[in-house]
C-alpha cells in the first residue's frame, strides 16, 4: 500500500460550467463540462446525491477545480439514477466520450468499476473509497481512500468534551462497513474521554438502500429521537441527509457535528450554522486534486491505493466558528496519540 501523501487545501470556487453535447438524461442528473483547451479531459461519476449535496460529492466537485485552476482541462459530470442501478453505464459513457482520467465518487462502484476499467485499458481510473482489491485490482485504477475512523476518533472526543448531558448520538445514512467506521471511530473516542456518555447509533437505511444518503426528512426523524431521548450533540455520516440533523438540532436547542466538508462554511442557513461544532474533515478535494495531478505528470502508478489519515491531514476537524477552540489542546494529545501508534482506533463498532 502506498504511503499517505496530502496536498495543500482544495480551491473551493467552481468554475462556471458549459453544457456538453453528449448530455445524460434527467434521470442521471445531466453532463456538464467545464471549459478549457488544454488539460485532461476529466470524467466525474458522482455518489448518490450529485453535485450540490454540501459535503461527499461537492467535495469532489471542488477537488477537481482546483486541479483544472492549476493544470487546465474540462470535466463532465454525471449523477446515477434513482435506483442506482446506471453506474456502469455512466462510466462507460465518460469513456466512450474520451474522458481520461475518470473518477467515480463513493463504494458504490465496487460492484461495476473494475470490469469498466478492464473493457477500456488505456484509460486511468480513480475510485474514491473504493479499494483496488474490491474492484478486482485492475492495473489501470487506483483507490483513493481515508482513515474515516480517525477522524471519527477526534470527533467523538470533542462530543465527549462539550456534551452538558452525558448522552450523545451518530446518525449513518446506510448501514455498511464504510459507514461503520465512523461510528466506530466516534464511538470510540467517545468512549475515551469518558466511558460513562450514553451513546445512541443509529443508521437511516439498510445495506443496499442507498437512500438514506439522500433524505434528509428521514435524517431529521432519526435524530430528533436522539435528541428527544436526551441527546445534546449528534455526529451525522449521512451525505445530503445530514440537513435534516442540522435541522432537528437546531430545533432542540442541541448541536451537531458534520461530515466530509466544512459544513458551517457549507450551510447557507444562520440559524443551521449556529448548532454545527465542528465537521470530521475527509479531504476528499484533496485526493481528488493530487491524483489528477499525478495523472497529468504521469505519476499514476496503478493498481495501488493511495491512503490519506491524520497523519497526512487526510481527516481531521474543523475550527470555524470557534466553538472547539477552547479544547483544542486535548484533541491534539488525542491526535498524537493515535499518529504515534498509541491509540489503536477500531474500524468496526
Amino acid at each position: 500500500m502506498r504511503r499517505a501523501r496530502m496536498t495543500k487545501a482544495a480551491a473551493l470556487l467552481l468554475a462556471g460550467s458549459l453544457a456538453l453535447a453528449a448530455c445524460a438524461s434527467d434521470e442521471e442528473g445531466g453532463s456538464g463540462g467545464d471549459a478549457g483547451s488544454d488539460g485532461p479531459k476529466i470524467g466525474l461519476a458522482f455518489d448518490t446525491g450529485g453535485e450540490g449535496d454540501r459535503s461527499f460529492n461537492d467535495s469532489a466537485v471542488a477537488g477537481v477545480e482546483a486541479a483544472i485552476k492549476e493544470h487546465g482541462g474540462e470535466v463532465a459530470k454525471l449523477s446515477p439514477n434513482n435506483d442506482n442501478s446506471n453506474r456502469a453505464d455512466l462510466l462507460t459513457q465518460l469513456a466512450d466520450d474520451g474522458y481520461d482520467p475518470i473518477i467515480a465518487v463513493g463504494f458504490a462502484y465496487s460492484d461495476v468499476i473494475g470490469e469498466v476499467a478492464e473493457q477500456y485499458p488505456d484509460i486511468t481510473f480513480a475510485q474514491v473509497d473504493g479499494s483496488v482489491e474490491d474492484a478486482g485490482s485492475p492495473d489501470n485504477l487506483t483507490g483513493l481512500l481515508f482513515a474515516e475512523e480517525e477522524g471519527s476518533f477526534l470527533a467523538g472526543v470533542a462530543a465527549a468534551l462539550k456534551t452538558e448531558t452525558d448522552h450523545v448520538g451518530f446518525v449513518g445514512g446506510v448501514e455498511t462497513p464504510l459507514i461503520q467506521k465512523f461510528q466506530a471511530g466516534f464511538e470510540a473516542g467517545v468512549e475515551a474521554v469518558n466511558p460513562a456518555i450514553r451513546i445512541d447509533s443509529q443508521y437511516i437505511s439498510p445495506a443496499g438502500d442507498f437512500s438514506g444518503f439522500n433524505d434528509p426528512a428521514r435524517g431529521k426523524i432519526v435524530a430528533e429521537g436522539m435528541y428527544d431521548a436526551g441527546a445534546d450533540i449528534v455526529y451525522h455520516a449521512a451525505g445530503g441527509s445530514g440537513i435534516g440533523v442540522f435541522q432537528a438540532a437546531a430545533e432542540s436547542e442541541g448541536r451537531a457535528i458534520g461530515v466530509d466538508s466544512d459544513q458551517f462554511q457549507t450551510v447557507e442557513d444562520p440559524a443551521l450554522q449556529a448548532v454545527i461544532m465542528t465537521s470530521m474533515l475527509k479531504r476528499v478535494d484533496n485526493a481528488v486534486e493530487q491524483f489528477i495531478g499525478e495523472f497529468v505528470e504521469g505519476n499514476v502508478a496503478g493498481g495501488e491505493n493511495e491512503v490519506f489519515n491524520l497523519e497526512s491531514e487526510g481527516v481531521g476537524l474543523s475550527e470555524s466558528g470557534g466553538f472547539i477552540d477552547d479544547i483544542q489542546g486535548d484533541l491534539d494529545t488525542y491526535r498524537q496519540q493515535i499518529v504515534d501508534g498509541e491509540v489503536d482506533v477500531p474500524t468496526t463498532p
